[in-house]
């Protein structure tokens, strides 16, 4: 009889701790960023970022909807930095992984595409980084935290003609990519428009893999242009950089949002000193929550959070608020996706540490533009700020 006892009392023991005391309910949300590829500190800094607010939230014990408390879980997916893969990555973490929601892809030469794959699944995405409108265009499910080409384009126009007294400019961009290519033919026609006709003097294009652009620089330089524009991704800004100084070049480039990541310097070094470029925020003498994002960024990773870092910090608190907006969710992952998606749309307005923003009808923000120059330090100091008129 004891023997039975002791028995029964074991196997109860062993029910309870086999069986949490509370379940634990999770807020899923999907990145999908480039881990690997061409521009792989793009992924880290949008991981990094969301890992520290993740940690920020649900060490105060989650987020709070309509009452109740969430845990977040976060769920990383590596796009490549190809397009295909970013929309085989949509699928799985709308399909297998289940999210609420999807922050990403960044670059817009993969937003596009996966975009399609968010908006024909009826999943919120927000895209930190795209620039491109085709992003969003006529998807109702598809947002960003970054401005627009079409308002970026004229910014570094303006910005150049004034800072270099410039009468004539070059381009040189990536054919092979949405953001790049777009932005180019953007900045070529508000150039033309403002400084006459012809005055774009070579319109050059390279390949995503090319390693050497030896041939369009010696086209380029051989018009004698004022400056150069480049809107192409960071690594490849190291090289083309260099190697125009290699071929002589003496002159300025105006560069893109793209150059913003914390790598450039790394890869670049000397030659991009004294350069400017247009981006979303300037980390060298931010003030308030900027400054204390970028404090904590630093102190926690060892390295000044670029522009990326700083947008995905945006793009992933828009979609918490508009889980918070919902005012509950119901366990039904279609009807609390639609819940989602209505909230987001109903935001009129966000401070975020990339500014303060507001959303028109395309999802897209309406928001301030930041041209900074590299200082010898190799530091991203701010110039001046151009806001939408």
């Amino acid at each position: 009889m004891q023997r039975t006892m002791r028995c029964l009392i074991f196997t109860g023991l062993a029910l309870l701790l086999a069986v949490p005391a509370i379940a634990t309910d999770t807020i899923k949300i999907g990145f999908n960023i480039p881990m690997t590829g061409d521009i792989p500190k793009v992924g880290e800094s949008s991981k990094l970022s969301a890992e520290m607010l993740k940690a920020d939230i649900n060490g105060n014990g989650g987020l709070e909807v309509g009452g109740k408390k969430y845990m977040l879980d976060f769920v990383y997916e590596d796009n490549e930095a190809k397009a295909e893969s970013a929309v085989t990555t949509a699928l799985k973490l709308i399909e297998r992984d289940q999210v609420l929601a999807m922050i990403g892809p960044n670059s817009s030469k993969q937003a596009v595409p996966a975009g399609q794959v968010a908006d024909d699944n009826h999943t919120v995405m927000v895209s930190p980084w795209s620039t491109n409108p085709d992003t969003t265009f006529d998807r109702p499910w598809v947002f960003r935290a970054a401005f627009l080409d079409p308002f970026q384009g004229p910014v570094a126009v303006n910005f150049a003609v004034k800072q270099f007294n410039a009468k004539t400019a070059a381009v040189l961009y990536d054919l092979s990519n949405d953001y790049s290519k777009g932005l180019a033919e953007i900045f070529r026609d508000v150039f033309e428009k403002k400084m006459g006709a012809k005055t774009v003097l070579a319109f050059e294009s390279h390949g995503t893999k090319d390693q050497d652009f030896s041939a369009q620089l010696t086209k380029i330089i051989s018009t004698n242009p004022d400056f150069i524009f480049l809107p192409d991704n960071y690594n490849q800004v190291a090289l083309i950089v260099k190697q125009a100084h290699q071929q002589g070049y003496k002159g300025q480039f105006m560069g893109s949002d793209a150059w913003g990541s914390s790598e450039l310097m790394t890869l670049c070094g000397d030659d991009c000193k004294g350069l400017y470029f247009s981006t979303h925020y300037a980390a060298a003498g931010a003030t308030g929550a900027t400054k204390t994002f970028i404090d904590r960024y630093t102190k926690k990773y060892g390295y000044v959070p670029d522009d990326v870092a700083a947008l995905t910090w945006d793009a992933t608190r828009i979609v918490l608020k508009a889980i918070q907006d919902t005012n509950g969710l119901t366990g039904k992952l279609k009807k609390d996706r639609k819940a989602i998606r209505k909230a987001m749309s109903n935001i009129p307005s966000f401070k975020g540490i990339t500014g303060d923003m507001s959303f028109d009808e395309q999802g897209d923000p309406v928001k301030c533009a930041v041209v900074v120059r590299i200082s010898d330090k190799g530091e991203f100091e701010f110039t001046e700020s151009i806001c939408p008129q």
